[in-house]
């Protein structure tokens, strides 16, 4: 059956022509025709197999007449283009022949009045008494005869075409009646792009981790977590703690590696009672980073509602009977000067997972490990055969916006009242927003995945790439994101790099991005801010833009040694 199949093909290559290209080819050409002789070649040493164990067992009957048929099917283009070819020499013979004998008569006619004006002069008057002109009605016929002839052969070959056309449809139609199931066999191997994507797909060797059991596990943790936390902070001046938001690569739905997947929650943060949050930015930080102080300021509770609850004010009591009769105010607890202290709020964090930890329901199984960090907490927990590992941040929303200042930090050193602003929570959204549109068989993160993976060891950032899938996103529609369209969307990823570094710039996709989907909540200066260059440093050391030039020929060799197969 396969061997029809290969007939079937040869027969549509041999009727349809290919089109014509220019001398210069893009990228994305070069990579598809590539990646097309390497599946060619891949598909002759397949036949060669098939043919030699074809040749060790008997041929089925069907089979043979099917091979019969398409056999006879090729020999008859084969002869009606013969036979077009053959009319075309014809008619070209004719019309020459017209045309030298046509020559002769010209020539000799010229000859006879040369040699005899005198009668050239007579025949003129003769002509002139007689009120006839001079006769050019056998040039005019001539010439209507050569257009006549050329719109014959024209007419000729047109019909010549319909009638090949016509024979092209009823083979075509006769080879695919042949057997029902030809085009059931193959499939979507019919669509070369979809054929080539699936060929890039078994080369990758993608990540084998169930990243959706993961953020499921992780998520129903936090919720216990949080729950637990409502009842040991219930009486106490201490933040109060929000359901924690999955943020990160892993809550996206990708992961740039194989091991060390790391679960990322943000938990939002309120100021207890007595107690309010104000951010300041502060200005005198990096201008590429947005950089906040969360000031605390105390709040008068000298009212009825506040009397009944048994809270004392902490503007007018006074501190002796607050010291002895109240627990003290975030103020004196995790804060310095007055602002909220990343590192103690580190610390108090460590504490609550290490006292609530035994009561939650995944103590007896599994094993907790907290893990040093200064403006997190992380924690590994492990049962003998699973192992997830956590990190919680922390921060403050900007008012009801997906936009918070945390305490994640991006420079190598960050002060403890320093609260960056972060986009994670408004970035996963986004994402969100993506799967909800995507079809099933969407591929969008895999390129993602895939890209993020190669780049590991080169001077390009996880989030860099990241942001370039997402402004891709942006722009070209979800449905073109599938198998298909695998091979042109990793080029499109490529391509933006390479552009990008040349540029030596790279816009935030959150800060400035006014076509963000509007279920993407931002705060109006964020949205309509000046766009962060994430490439600025390219653009102010010249050494780093040389290196991640070099970086990326060298990723772009690796990337197309994967698509073609190499070693």
């Amino acid at each position: 059956m396969n061997s029809i199949v290969f007939l079937f093909v040869l027969l549509k290559s041999l009727i349809h022509y290919p089109q014509p290209a220019g001398d210069v080819w893009d990228e994305e050409t070069r990579l598809r025709m590539e990646v097309r002789a390497k599946h060619l070649e891949w598909e002759r040493s397949r036949l060669e197999r098939e043919v030699e164990q074809l040749s060790l067992k008997q041929v089925q009957p069907l089979e043979l007449t099917a091979l019969a048929v398409l056999l006879v099917l090729v020999l008859h283009l084969w002869f009606i283009g013969w036979k077009r070819s053959q009319r075309r020499e014809e008619l070209e013979e004719e019309n020459n022949g017209a045309n030298e004998e046509e020559a002769r008569n010209v020539d000799a006619d010229e000859g006879e009045d040369a040699g005899n004006e005198e009668d050239a002069e007579n025949r003129e008057e003769d002509n002139s008494d007689d009120g006839n002109a001079p006769d050019n009605g056998n040039a005019a016929a001539n010439e209507e005869g050569d257009a006549g002839n050329e719109e014959e052969v024209g007419n000729a070959a047109l019909h010549e075409e319909d009638d090949i056309a016509r024979e092209v449809n009823s083979a075509i139609a006769n080879a695919e009646n042949i057997n029902d199931g030809a085009n059931e066999l193959q499939g979507e191997d019919n669509d070369f792009d979809d054929n080539v994507g699936r060929i890039v797909m078994e080369r990758i060797q993608w990540p084998v981790q169930d990243l959706q059991k993961g953020c499921e596990w992780t998520t129903g943790l936090m919720d216990k977590c949080i729950a637990y936390f409502g009842q040991v902070l219930s009486n106490s001046f201490y933040p109060v703690l929000q359901r924690a938001i999955g943020v990160g690569s892993a809550f996206e739905g990708w992961s740039p590696r194989e091991q060390d997947v790391v679960y990322r929650v943000l938990i939002p943060m309120t100021p207890p009672r007595g107690h309010s949050f104000h951010l300041e930015l502060d200005s005198a930080g990096h201008r590429h980073v947005r950089n906040f102080r969360v000031r605390v300021q105390l709040e008068c509770t000298c009212t009825s509602e506040r009397q009944a609850e048994k809270v004392l004010c902490f503007l007018h009591h006074p501190e002796e009977e607050l010291r002895s009769n109240q627990d003290p105010s975030l103020l004196h607890t995790l804060c310095t000067d007055s602002y909220l202290d990343v590192h103690k709020t580190a610390r108090w964090f460590y504490q609550l997972v290490r006292a609530v930890w035994p009561a939650l329901p995944q103590s007896p199984t599994w094993h907790l490990k907290l893990l040093p960090s200064r403006r997190s907490c992380q924690f590994q927990v492990t049962d003998g055969t699973e192992s997830f590992r956590i990190e919680m941040l922390f921060g403050v929303r900007r008012g009801d916006s997906d936009v918070f200042v945390s305490s994640q930090t991006r420079e190598a050193y960050t002060p403890s009242t320093t609260w960056p602003e972060t986009y994670a929570v408004a970035e996963t959204e986004f994402f969100k927003h993506v799967a909800r549109q995507a079809p099933a068989d969407s591929l969008h993160l895999k390129c993602l995945q895939f890209f993020t993976r190669l780049q590991l060891g080169f001077s390009f950032s996880t989030y860099a790439t990241k942001t370039i899938v997402m402004h891709l996103l942006n722009a070209v529609p979800i449905s073109s994101w599938r198998r298909r369209d695998l091979l042109l969307r990793l080029v499109d990823i490529s391509d933006s790099l390479r552009s990008s570094l040349q540029a030596k710039r790279l816009n935030h996709f959150i800060v400035g991005n006014r076509r963000l989907p509007r279920d993407i909540r931002v705060p109006r200066d964020v949205q309509m801010g000046k766009p962060n260059n994430l490439f600025h440093q390219l653009a102010q050391q010249p050494d780093a833009h040389r290196q991640a030039i070099s970086d990326y020929q060298v990723l772009r060799k690796c990337f197309k040694r994967i698509l073609l197969g190499e070693h």
